[in-house]
């Protein structure tokens, strides 16, 4: 992985080193629902105060190897993280979302990070890879007091051979800081395209580009490490 990219001041407090992961006599992962919310718990640990909702891309699910593998992660690091099924994907086992789902997926996203916030008295981080992190990207431009921050996994800038058609409207209404995770490979956003588009943010962002994957970031096969580091240094945990 290339070094991280950063676009705009980050306004980290510091980043202290990795944390030291905690010892739980509760399951690590089990199984969670509650009122339109479906998932899997990774539980950070006794005394683990933040946290994390991840959901899936258009073709996915909760159970897609690269939620599994960030989750697993971020678990290891003292982070409790529910990665959740969208509402579309709620609604039928596998085909893409339609046109009349994205508000629903919102909405879904956002039970999600209230049913988190009932479990955890600290921070929380909203996650999503490709079509899940558009929403997640939308949701917050609408409601910037809905979490501290965000987590973008190959973020969808456009369809693949479309560079005119930009999913980037609401870039500008976004405060809430965001941390972008894109392949160098990615056919919905060269990186060059991508620094042209996080300088419409008008708050901290980073993009961090991992060298030789796709859309699909190998499906969590990299350093995750340094993605888990890295947030944690933009955020200041």
């Amino acid at each position: 992985m290339r070094a991280a990219r950063t676009a705009g001041s980050t306004q980290s407090r510091g980043y202290r080193g990795p944390r030291t992961p905690m010892v739980s006599l509760l399951p690590s992962v089990v199984s969670f629902e509650a009122q339109g919310v479906r998932g899997r718990l990774h539980n950070g640990g006794d005394g683990a105060k933040d946290a994390m909702v991840l959901t899936h891309g258009a073709g996915g699910n909760c159970n897609a190897p690269l939620l599994v593998a960030v989750a697993s992660a971020f678990q290891a690091a003292g982070v409790t993280v529910l990665r959740c099924d969208l509402p579309f994907r709620q609604n039928r086992p596998s085909g893409p979302p339609g046109r009349a789902d994205s508000a629903r997926d919102r909405a879904g996203l956002r039970s999600a990070v209230a049913a988190l916030r009932g479990i955890v008295s600290g921070r929380v981080v909203l996650a999503g890879h490709s079509y899940g992190g558009r929403q997640a990207t939308m949701l917050a431009a609408d409601e910037p007091e809905l979490v501290e921050s965000l987590l973008l996994l190959s973020y969808p800038l456009h369809p693949p051979g479309k560079p005119e058609q930009l999913r980037t409207t609401h870039f500008p209404n976004l405060r809430t800081q965001a941390m972008f995770v894109h392949g160098a490979k990615d056919p919905f956003g060269s990186i060059g395209e991508m620094e042209t588009a996080l300088a419409k943010i008008p708050v901290p962002k980073r993009l961090t580009v991992v060298d030789g994957v796709g859309h699909d970031l190998r499906g969590g096969r990299f350093e995750l490490k340094l993605v888990v580091e890295g947030l944690f240094e933009f955020v200041g945990w």
